[in-house]
């Protein structure tokens, strides 16, 4: 079976895709990408556990069109210098340790209560009471604002970090990008290394409470981040630290909407957010693959991987094996044991998920409280490019009865 996951239909919805692929075979080579192409729970989690065999430092690839696309997406600073993504041992523990401490679900929950005041405050801005766009409204703002604020960076600065994020994240994913999209992106990301230059000259004189001081002084201190690390860690915070979010926050609504049952019984039981948000990830994460370049020679399943081929794991595709997950076509918001690889596996596995978790869990709960009766204000939804990043550009609704704050 040939897969092309750059097809608009791919796109919209590639889990049919997914349940034919792993039908047919759960790791299988695919000329036409020239990669392996894995679709089994178990087998996702075995690769991406592997750092000792499956390298995520894409340079090493001997893929002609995997390596188009890191072209694309590695701009500016992170095509000059590793991020903690692109890095296998001991310099990911170096980088992963240095930033690790924010992140932590203890100091995240402690950010609670300030992100649904943010989610409140955003939905008090809402110009028309009972219609907004979930995207545009929630969604992008609200972890942008959070992550804004833990790097330490001026609210009035926040709708140009969007932009340059947006930029950056767009050519994620998505072959055959125009040239202007993919000089777009890599100007954007020079102009944000700018900006996060200025910060650190001044927070070196001025430190503050923020994550981007606690990096300066990590790295002055001698703890072995160099200057274009410092700058490229703080890019890859920006870009990582909300995009996935904002889709799942969009993803998370448009399947709870097409799913009416079990959006009423959230909005009748909101104490099962935490296992709701466990399976929207599940249904539909917002991110659905990842890379990984075999280091040497071996077999892997009765298959013979060879140094430098790429095998793409597929996330969403793992979500939804009926090995590991009972009826995985069925949104079930208080599954039991709902172990998902929504935010990956292994030394790489995510380090924002806390964070992501209570943004996920805050927005949704905040409105199908403030928007009960929620409906669609859309014909179709409106996907983005990537098959990576999978997640929508606007998510118009309404609601019958919109509820003060």
């Amino acid at each position: 079976m040939m897969l092309n996951p750059f097809m608009a239909a791919f796109r919209s919805d590639p889990y049919p895709a997914y349940k034919a692929l792993r039908e047919a075979d759960r790791v299988m080579w695919q000329e036409m990408m020239q990669a392996w192409l894995v679709t089994g729970y178990a087998e996702v989690q075995s690769i991406l556990k592997d750092h000792a065999h499956f390298s995520s430092e894409r340079q090493r690839a001997s893929n002609r069109l995997i390596a188009q696309l890191m072209e694309q997406q590695d701009s500016g600073v992170m095509r000059r210098t590793a991020t903690m993504l692109s890095v296998d041992p001991p310099d990911h523990t170096r980088l992963r340790t240095l930033v690790n401490k924010a992140f932590t679900p203890r100091v995240v929950e402690r950010m609670r209560p300030h992100i649904q005041e943010i989610a409140d405050g955003l939905l008090d801005a809402v110009s028309e009471p009972a219609r907004l766009d979930v995207v545009r409204d929630v969604a992008i703002p609200l972890p942008i604002i959070v992550i804004a604020e833990m790097l330490g960076v001026s609210p009035s600065d926040r709708e140009q970090f969007k932009a340059w994020s947006t930029d950056i994240a767009g050519v994620l994913g998505s072959a055959m990008q125009p040239q202007d999209s993919i000089q777009r992106a890599q100007s954007s990301s020079e102009e944000l290394a700018a900006y996060f230059s200025a910060i650190i000259e001044q927070r070196r004189k001025e430190p503050k409470d923020d994550l981007i001081s606690g990096l300066i002084a990590a790295r002055d201190h001698g703890d072995a981040l160099s200057e274009d690390e410092l700058l490229a860690t703080c890019v890859l915070l920006l870009v990582a630290g909300n995009e996935t979010t904002t889709n799942l926050i969009g993803n998370g609504t448009l399947a709870l909407l097409r799913h009416p049952d079990a959006l009423r019984q959230l909005q009748d039981d909101p104490g099962i957010i935490v296992s709701a948000v466990e399976e929207l990830l599940r249904f539909d994460g917002p991110v659905q693959a990842t890379s990984r370049v075999v280091l040497k020679d071996l077999e892997f399943q009765g298959r013979q991987f060879k140094v430098g081929q790429v095998v793409i794991t597929f996330l969403g595709a793992a979500n939804h094996d009926p090995a590991q997950f009972s009826e995985p076509e069925r949104l079930d918001l208080t599954r039991a044991d709902n172990r998902h690889v929504a935010f990956g596996h292994g030394i790489h596995f995510c380090l924002g998920a806390p964070l992501a978790r209570v943004e996920g869990q805050v927005a949704l709960s905040t409105l199908l409280r403030r928007f009960p009766d929620t409906e669609p204000d859309f014909d179709e939804p409106d996907w983005g490019n990537s098959f990576i990043l999978r997640g929508l550009k606007s998510l118009p609704v309404r609601s019958k009865a919109a509820a003060p704050k």
